[in-house]
């Protein structure tokens, strides 16, 4: 089978390159320079796109002995990344550039060129499973939960899971990734893993935005509307947030207030008590589903620990390294493309524009986009 392997200058690429060559692939590499003006190196654990990474990639595929190409898809990434990232701040709602990178840079380009291109399958250092179901591919969390990226991979259609090979996903450590590499002389094995925004490798989210937006001076209120002390920007606040609110005036009961929603048309930061932020129902939208032989019905009420591949409870999630949470009640209205589930527990801290992944047991079931936020029968 003709592969094309997506290395990316770290340890899980490649040795997800490896582990297909040893199985028999016509493997050649591919490194998606994503940036336009790459730093020379990494700054610790941040970022990634860097020269540096181009450097290690282009190392690897020598030591494998396979061809090696650099894709610039620096032009993409901006279009449908960076620039999705500062408008959905701008419309008040707090985005996942990790799942817009999957769906439109490292999957959906990289699978769209890697077809036409006559490759039967792409690989990539993902932790996350895909096996052959009833009905086609299905989609499963690693065997390493501390790793599994199914999360981020979950928007996939069913095109893209049944032309890709995810070879680190029965791993059931990283340990495990970084030995492969040291015995098969890769030169990464002791490279850190890429963490935070990759395009804000700085870290400082709020200073990138105001370079995209601007300062813009509003007021910070209680949900009565009583003026607290002003922002520079409400899209540099999230649902949730309690740090840096720039509050002066204590909470009459002198409890800490956070961020409750931001309000784009009145330049409006609004912070309350914590209590405000527990929410059960949620609804998303643009959903991908992908469990056709799946009702999506729930077949048990009971909160339970998440388990194994056949467990038979649903679970949410709503963060990239959040905890399943049991969901006892969904609807999934596939023509319209929307998806409401009920939680078993309350919750806080649930932002619009965030990725809600449905899963039975360890398997997806869907991707959607949380649009709406609320409390029933409470």
């Amino acid at each position: 089978m003709k592969v094309l392997a997506a290395l990316s200058g770290g340890v899980d690429s490649a040795v997800a390159a490896a582990r297909a060559v040893e199985a028999g692939h016509d493997v050649t590499a591919v490194h998606m320079a994503l940036s336009s003006s790459p730093q020379s190196c990494r700054v610790g654990a941040r970022g990634c796109c860097s020269l540096e990474d181009s450097v290690d990639a282009a190392r690897a595929a020598e030591i494998l002995g396979i061809p090696y190409y650099v894709w610039d898809l620096a032009d993409e990434f901006e279009e449908t990344v960076i620039d999705d990232f500062v408008a959905q701040y701008q419309q008040g709602r707090t985005p996942n550039p990790c799942v817009r990178c999957n769906e439109f840079v490292k999957f959906r380009e990289l699978a769209e060129r890697a077809k036409a291109l006559g490759f039967d399958a792409v690989c990539t250092g993902h932790y996350a499973r895909v096996e052959d179901g009833p009905n086609g591919k299905q989609l499963l969390r690693a065997r390493d939960l501390l790793k599994d990226q199914s999360y981020v991979l979950a928007v996939m259609g069913e095109a893209e899971l049944s032309r890709v090979i995810l070879p680190l996903g029965d791993v059931t450590s990283k340990t495990e990734v970084r030995e492969e590499a040291q015995r098969r002389g890769l030169g990464v094995s002791d490279k850190p893993d890429s963490y935070d925004i990759c395009f804000i490798p700085d870290g400082d989210t709020q200073g990138f935005l105001r370079s995209r937006l601007g300062e813009n001076t509003g007021n910070i209120v209680d949900t009565e509307g009583n003026v607290l002390g002003t922002h520079r920007g409400y899209y540099e606040y999230t649902v949730g947030q309690r740090k840096g609110l720039g509050i002066e005036r204590p909470a009459e009961d002198g409890k800490p207030r956070y961020v409750l929603e931001t309000r784009p048309a009145t330049n409006e930061v609004v912070v309350g008590a914590a209590t405000l932020l527990s929410i059960n129902t949620v609804q998303a939208k643009e959903l991908t589903w992908l469990a056709n032989d799946d009702s999506g019905e729930v077949v048990t009420t009971e909160a339970k620990e998440i388990g194994t591949d056949d467990d038979d409870c649903l679970y949410a999630q709503m963060r990239a390294h959040g905890r399943p949470i049991p969901v006892v009640g969904v609807t999934v209205h596939q023509g319209e493309a929307t998806l409401e589930v009920t939680l078993g527990e309350m919750v806080r801290g649930i932002a619009a524009g965030q990725s809600l992944v449905l899963y039975r047991g360890n398997r997806v079931l869907a991707h959607a986009v949380i649009d709406a936020t609320r409390k029933n029968g409470v």
